[in-house]
Formats: C-alpha cells, structure tokens, sequence
C-alpha cells in the first residue's frame, strides 16, 4: 500500500468540485437557456434532481457495481453502502487504497478511498443528466427520478466497470479511454437519442416557435463547463503530475478547435455566426477530446476539436433533420457523435511517452491496431446502451407512463410537473 501524496488528494478534491460544478450549474444552466421560458425551472430542476438521486444510488450500489472487484463483466455487491469506508481509519493507516485490490491487475493510488470514489461520482452524475438534453421539454419528473436510478445501475455502472476497472474486459481488450469519450459521452448521448425516438417528437415542433428563452444562461452554462472539464479531463490523471499538466493543454486547445471549426462552417453556411454554434462547437471540441486527453500532443487535440466541430454541426444541423427525430439540445448530436470521433481518434493519434509504465514502457501509441481495439469499445457501448435504455424506456413507459400528457406539455413542465413559473 501506497502513502497518501497530499499534492495528489489537494488536486483531486479540486477536480471533483470543478466536475460537480459541471453539473450544477454548469449544464442545467446550458440547458435551461435553450429551452422555452415555461420549461427553465423544470430544465434546472431535473439536473438538480439527478444530482441528489445518482448521488444516493452511487453510494448505495452504483460504486460497488463500477469499481469493486467483481468479474471482467460487473463488479459486486462487497461496497454495498460503501462498506470498509472507514477501514483505514479505525486501523490508523495513512495508506492509499489500491483499486482492485487482490486481483491480478491491482493499481496503487496515492489518494484516499473517499476521494476517489467522490470523484468518481461526479461523473455518475453529469452522464444521466446529459440525457435530459435529448427528450427536454416533455418527460414527466416522475418517470425521470426512476429513469435516472435504472440507467445509473444497469448501463453506467457496467459500462465503467467494462473501461475503468483494472479487471474489466474493455481495458483488458487494450481501449482507452482517458475521462469518459465511451463511459460518459457516447452512452449518455446514445441513450439520449433512443429515449428521443421512443417519446416521440415535441408537440407543435416545425409549427411553433421553440427558440431558446435566454441565451445568456446557455453561454453562462457552456463557460462553466468549459472550466469544470479542466477538473474532468486532468482530473482523471488521478494526480497532481505531468499528465495532468497535458491533460488540462490539450484540453484547453481541443475546445478552441471545436468553437472555431463550428463558428467557420456556420459562418460558411448560413451566413453568419451565432453565439450559440461557437459555445455548441466548444462543447464538441471538449467532449471529443475527452477520451484522448491524457494520451494525445496538443497538435493532436487540435485536430480533434476541429474534426469534432464540423462532425457535430453535421449532425445537430443536418443529419438530425433528415431522419426526423427531435433531440431536442442535441445531447446526441454534439456528445453521442463528439464522443464517437474523440475515442476513434484517440486509436490514431495517441503518443506512447504519456501513458509509458514500467510494466507498459511503449505505453498508448496510435496505430491500426488500437483504432480496432477504440472501434470496439465503441461498438460495445453503443449496443449496450441502446438495448438496455430501450428496455428501461419501455418498462417505464408502461408502467407510470414517460411522457407528459399534450394539455401538460402546452402548458410547460415548470407548472405541470413542479407548481412553479418564472415571473
């Protein structure tokens, strides 16, 4: 067992609250902006909610799942309730735990338990709550609340386990996946577009205006996620190091890329740049270079926030449109595809020194092979999220119904669901 580095745990708990802050305020802000004024508070809320809910369930259940021993498959049940929390304490050590202790690829760390797992919980937040982006504006609260523990225990938590854990069968596969482009964004933004398709298009969508209500809070939002994803991204280095340091470089320039690649084909296009496609391509540039952070140059980030930021505007402005379904915030379309051409990517252009071990010297190094091997993990992601939130959708919607009634949804959720308008 490792000592405790106390550089390490400062920059983790650091990194933990810039990923929370993701969240709240971060995204229900970037949400709340583009929806109509009857739907702000009901947008902000459901963030909010998640939060507090996937909080309980990851500390119930949801870290046992990800991140105990367990199989190749799923964890189990031996950090029900957090059970052996406070081991270390009652022994007086002031040793770092060791993830995947007792099994034949253990990994040493150099913070306690309880940061980890905090930080670690920041993420099962912010990925339910990505998906609200794609049914906005007509899902009943109720079925949200039920929808978030469902998806948290049977699509996220064994997805994490698959790419993170020392023993699951992704990473034992040889994909990578630095800050979450498989965990996080393709599984919420591919679950975002099966919940889409299943409740159906909003009412009035092509008939009515649906503009966004104010901007600001979306521009408010995306610059909060913007810095929140320096704690994401070099955050995962699980430490105050080198490869942190790169993380938040490549980070910072991959955002630049998407917000100018977006701004320039819009530009291109219509004629005129608006705010919301530069802060859309940020975003973009930010969820793809998630998955390749720690593992690519910063020339590399660059090419992959600008890829990113054209692929995306592709989808949110033309791919959505011809197919018909209404993802309403475009959580598909910006972190399902973002996601998708950041792990790709990653198989391509990562540079071994950055993630060379000494059990591992060359470390990650882009080649045809690991293209295969991030194609995979994708693929896998992809299946596993759209059967298993289809099911979900489908029970629920038998059950309590998902979708709010159409004298509800005329109305706006913040009344409907919640009791409450702006004035």
């Amino acid at each position: 067992m490792r000592a405790i580095d106390t550089g390490d745990t400062a920059w983790m708990l650091v990194s933990t609250a810039l990923v929370l802050l993701m969240t709240i305020p971060g995204l229900a802000l970037f949400y709340a902006g583009m929806v109509r004024r009857k739907n702000v508070l009901s947008t902000l809320a459901q963030s909010f909610g998640i939060c507090c809910i996937a909080s309980i369930v990851w500390m119930v259940l949801g870290y046992s799942l990800a991140f105990s021993t367990g199989n190749a498959w799923i964890g189990d049940f031996s950090r029900f309730f957090l059970k052996g929390i406070a081991d270390h304490f009652q022994k007086g050590s002031d040793g770092a735990f060791t993830l995947g202790a007792g099994s034949s690829t253990p990994t040493a760390m150099t913070i306690p338990e309880s940061v980890y797992l905090m930080y670690q919980m920041t993420f099962a937040i912010i990925t339910p709550a990505l998906i609200t982006g794609a049914f906005a504006e007509r899902i009943k609260f109720s079925a949200l609340c039920l929808f978030t523990i469902l998806w948290s225990l049977l699509v996220y938590a064994p997805v994490a386990h698959w790419v993170w854990s020392p023993l699951g069968w992704v990473a034992g596969l040889g994909a990578v996946d630095f800050a979450g482009g498989t965990v996080v964004h393709i599984n919420s933004g591919v679950a975002g577009l099966v919940c889409a398709i299943m409740l159906g298009r909003r009412r009035g969508l092509g008939r009515e205006d649906m503009s966004p209500h104010n901007l600001a809070y979306a521009i408010i939002g995306a610059s909060l996620l913007w810095v929140g994803w320096f704690g994401f991204n070099a955050g995962s280095a699980v430490g105050a190091n080198g490869r942190a340091g790169m993380a938040m470089l490549t980070t910072q320039v991959a955002a630049a890329g998407g917000g100018v690649s977006w701004m320039l084909v819009e530009w291109w296009r219509a004629g005129k740049p608006t705010a919301l496609g530069i802060v859309s391509g940020a975003v973009a540039g930010l969820v793809a270079v998630t998955p390749a952070a720690g593992f690519v140059l910063p020339g590399g980030a660059l090419l992959i926030g600008l890829i990113a930021g054209t692929v995306c505007f592709v989808s949110v402005t033309i791919l959505k449109n011809r197919l018909g379904y209404d993802d309403s915030l475009d959580a598909f379309g910006v972190h399902g595809m973002g996601g998708i051409v950041g792990a790709l990517l990653t198989g391509v252009l990562a540079y071994g020194p950055l993630s060379a071990t000494a059990d591992n010297p060359v470390g990650v190094v882009g080649s045809l092979a690991q293209l295969g091997h991030q194609a995979v993990a994708v693929g896998v992601t992809i299946v596993w999220s759209v059967i298993v939130t289809a099911l979900i959708v489908k029970i629920l919607d038998v059950t309590i119904g998902m979708r709010v009634n159409d004298e509800d949804e005329l109305e706006g959720l913040d009344m409907t669901q919640h009791g409450e308008r702006l004035n």
